[in-house]
């Protein structure tokens, strides 16, 4: 399964399409090496023993399979979630996807407890870019960071993103209420939910509920102008040095149909 911020991660809620292979001219400007004929060789190099000259010819293979490598996290299962993930026992038009070490960087890493939601059957898995990912900043990333995401073409898509608690509070171990009220949290991570600004009026109604000990705030949004998606549902809570968000996105197409599907995504979401 994929996993998967930039300073900013309005690019984050567009979809990665798969990595294409560098021309060679491009491949030679990357890795900063250049074609040459055998003429302009010099003349010592051409005397190179066999063994030598093999292990440059390997060497040179090894490099560019790393270079047209795409990185594990973000790779997606392009098949509906319905026919690999367990059914929802409470009701089976939906999967239970709960995430593992296996799924993202900040699982394996332990920056981010273990997760869970439920997805339609028919929904996708979709990629998430590297640097997105925050496979290349655990374990100590700075800034949020894309752990899964799920879309639907007729009816939205869903996101977890993970933000370091410190961008938030210096209290450790902090719990959402110690980082503030509804208001206070949704205006530090509502770009995060929009994929570009957030503007309080664009928040329609805020609940606080209960799941054990666990505290979690929850959304709904009215945001016109956002990249995401004109309506958008959240939830956030935070548990060892991290802030998880869940985000559920939908245009104004998708939210006629879509919404209460949406709403039972959101509700379900623990950690």
């Amino acid at each position: 399964m994929a996993t998967a911020s930039a300073a900013r991660i309005s690019p984050l809620f567009s979809s990665v399409g798969a990595t294409s292979l560098l021309p060679p001219r491009q491949l030679e400007a990357f890795t900063g090496a250049a074609s040459v004929s055998s003429p302009s060789i010099p003349h010592r190099l051409q005397l190179r023993s066999p063994e030598a000259r093999r292990r440059d010819f390997l060497g040179g293979i090894a490099l560019v399979s790393i270079l047209w490598t795409e990185s594990p996290e973000s790779k997606a299962r392009e098949v509906e979630v319905g026919s690999y993930l367990p059914l929802f026992p409470s009701d089976p038009s939906f999967v239970l996807f709960r995430a593992s070490p296996t799924d993202t960087p900040a699982l394996r890493a332990g920056n981010v407890q273990p997760y869970e939601f439920i997805i339609p059957l028919s929904w996708k898995q979709a990629r998430i870019a590297n640097i997105l990912s925050g496979n290349y900043c655990q374990p100590k990333c700075a800034e949020p960071w894309v752990e899964v995401k799920f879309e639907d073409e007729m009816q939205g898509k869903v996101q977890v993103v993970a933000s370091p608690l410190i961008r938030l509070t210096n209290k450790p171990n902090a719990t959402i209420e110690d980082i503030g009220s509804p208001e206070k949290v949704i205006a530090s991570l509502g770009q995060f939910v929009t994929g570009s600004t957030f503007d309080s009026d664009e928040l329609l109604e805020t609940s606080i509920e209960k799941h054990g000990n666990q505290t979690y705030y929850s959304y709904v949004l009215q945001t016109p102008y956002a990249l995401t998606g004109s309506h958008n549902l959240a939830k956030v809570t935070a548990k060892g040095n991290t802030v998880v968000l869940f985000v559920a996105s939908a245009n104004d197409k998708q939210w006629p149909t879509s919404q209460q599907t949406l709403k039972a995504m959101v509700d379900s979401f623990q950690i």
